[in-house]
């Protein structure tokens, strides 16, 4: 949304007692489409019609009338920025906008005299449909608007534009900054830039790269590492907790593989330990895996050979007392 002074209307040329100030001013040509004198075009169709009047209704105060726009340019300044009159009421006729004005005595003088001849609005209006959306102010000026200026003063052609609020704010500068102002910001970044780069940096902060890349390398590895060795004394501990649980006769070999695989989970084994502690026995604990089938031996190693050897005993004899 931006906020422009687009027409200028002649006082001259409005209805008015003789020798006296009108109390009704036209703001706004009829529309849908405003032209003006430097060419540009608004809308002001139905819609921005009932924006304008709707929003003059809900700020609650009348309307400034000024000075050369001394609202809009001076008075961010902090300079005085006195009114010329009032608008406290707004009207439509035929497609056109008037307002009713309480003039001061100074500027109804200066009015009725043709000091002043022309008011200048001050509107919003969108940046898409370049539609009027509300009036800001209204100035009295005898100097109607000119090509590309922006609040009616003159100005030439190659009028300097304000730099855009998004890098404005990027430099640190507010929105009225000036292409000067910018440049040198821009400047000291650029110093400030090639200051950090020439500076020697501090050891006692700083180390080279091959160095840090040496010392975090071996970090990595030294976690790996013991990431590994943690793996594999959990691994360890979860065969010994199966193995027992199988003597115990509290889980069977087929499922066996399953209580491995939910031990390697996030707080796996504390759960496998308490379900074998609350699990009863569903088979009988036996010592078969110890045990041979009959009918069958063991043959001996080396060192038993020897020692039946040398008691003069033989082998088989020696694997009876064995047994």
């Amino acid at each position: 949304m931006k906020t422009l002074i687009a027409l200028n209307t002649d006082l001259s040329a409005q209805p008015t007692t003789e020798g006296q100030a009108p109390d009704w001013i036209e703001l706004i040509p009829t529309g849908p489409t405003v032209t003006g004198r430097d060419g540009r075009t608004w809308l002001f169709d139905d819609l921005a019609q009932q924006l304008v009047l709707s929003a003059f209704i809900s700020r609650g105060i009348d309307m400034v009338i000024d000075w050369e726009h001394s609202t809009e340019v001076v008075a961010p300044q902090g300079e005085p920025a006195p009114a010329a009159g009032w608008i406290d009421r707004l009207e439509l006729r035929s497609g056109a906008l008037w307002g009713h004005v309480t003039w001061t005595p100074r500027a109804g003088a200066q009015v009725a005299t043709r000091e002043y001849r022309f008011v200048s609005p001050v509107f919003d209006y969108d940046d898409t449909y370049r539609r009027i959306l509300r009036m800001v102010s209204v100035g009295l000026t005898n100097k109607p608007n000119l090509v590309l200026t922006a609040l009616n003063h003159e100005q030439s052609e190659t009028q300097k534009m304000a730099i855009p609020l998004a890098l404005a704010v990027s430099l640190g500068l507010d929105a009225s900054a000036t292409d000067e102002q910018a440049l040198a910001a821009v400047s000291q970044l650029k110093a400030t830039a090639t200051a950090r780069n020439n500076e020697q940096p501090s050891l006692d902060k700083f180390v080279p790269r091959q160095d840090y890349d040496k010392a975090v390398s071996r970090a990595t590895n030294a976690e790996q590492a013991l990431e590994t060795r943690k793996a594999d004394e959990h691994k360890a501990v979860v065969n010994t907790e199966i193995e027992a649980a199988l003597k115990a006769g509290k889980i069977t070999p087929a499922t066996a593989d399953y209580h491995r695989a939910a031990c390697s989970e996030q707080g796996g084994l504390d759960r496998f330990r308490e379900f074998v502690k609350a699990a009863p026995a569903v088979v009988e604990p036996s010592n078969l895996g110890e045990r041979q089938p009959d009918g069958t031996s063991t043959a001996l190693n080396a060192e038993e050979k020897q020692v039946a050897q040398l008691m003069g005993i033989s082998e088989a004899d020696f694997i009876k007392a064995r047994a």
